[in-house]
């Protein structure tokens, strides 16, 4: 995206890979290195493209360098820096969860201080952003975050299969079937209850709801990779746990 001073969007690009990674069950960091590659220059153009401002005239360029999908990121970084070079352009490093969470103030007249609430694929942070490059952290995952944690659990209940959820990514088909589901018949007890700390874990959870799959597979008799019959309950059971661990 192209930005002004007054943090007003002039031009913006967007390339998806959803439906790359959704073929392979999830990102593969190697292929979404590839495809960041094969795309980053035509989005940078598109960017500029409808903000009407040429490269050159730019005050500075600035990109997420950490953390992340490192192959990812690095692809990013090693482009800009190309142009910084070319261009002779101020070069500005970002962390990429302040990225994220100092985003709602391009949309919304947010002022400093405010609780923000980072949940991802990748992290799962709560922090206090005081100002620019200001954070007082006040919890994060100590494991796995909440995304990959349900990615998983889709993946063993083997979603894609499902027709209504071919589509969807793991968390989006979990969140699909569990409207419909009934959350109370399988009931995950709260991760870290006994701590009074605002840290967050998942990898724990994410083992008992594989032994509880486990379990309902033996009691069906069907082997993995095949639908249970209350897979929109276990859904339902496993959104609810992971809502309240973060509420």
């Amino acid at each position: 995206a192209v930005v002004d001073a007054a943090g007003r969007v002039l031009g913006e690009a967007l390339r998806s890979q959803k439906e790359v990674h959704l073929q392979a069950g999830g990102i593969i960091p190697v292929v979404a290195q590839q495809l960041h590659r094969e795309n980053i220059e035509q989005v940078v153009k598109e960017a500029l493209g409808v903000s009407g401002i040429a490269i050159g005239d730019l005050a500075a360029i600035a990109t997420t360098v950490k953390p992340g999908l490192a192959l990812s990121l690095e692809v990013g970084l090693q482009h800009s820096l190309d142009l910084v070079s070319r261009y002779q352009k101020p070069f500005i490093p970002i962390h990429h969860m302040e990225a994220h969470a100092l985003t709602v103030r391009l949309t919304q007249p947010v002022e400093f201080p405010f609780l923000v609430l980072l949940l991802s694929g990748g992290h799962c942070i709560l922090a206090v952003a005081r100002g620019v490059s200001d954070f007082l952290l006040l919890g994060q995952s100590i494991d796995i975050a909440p995304g990959d944690m349900l990615d998983k659990v889709a993946r063993r209940l083997s979603l894609t299969k499902l027709p209504e959820c071919c589509s969807m990514a793991g968390g989006k088909a979990i969140e699909h079937l569990a409207r419909t589901g009934n959350r109370h018949q399988h009931l995950f007890p709260l991760p870290m209850q006994q701590y009074r700390n605002c840290d967050f874990s998942f990898s724990g959870l994410q083992n008992l709801v594989n032994k509880a799959i486990a379990q309902k597979e033996k009691e069906e008799g069907i082997r993995e990779g095949e639908i249970l019959s209350c897979v929109k309950d276990i859904a339902a059971a496993v959104q609810h746990t992971v809502a309240v661990h973060i509420i």
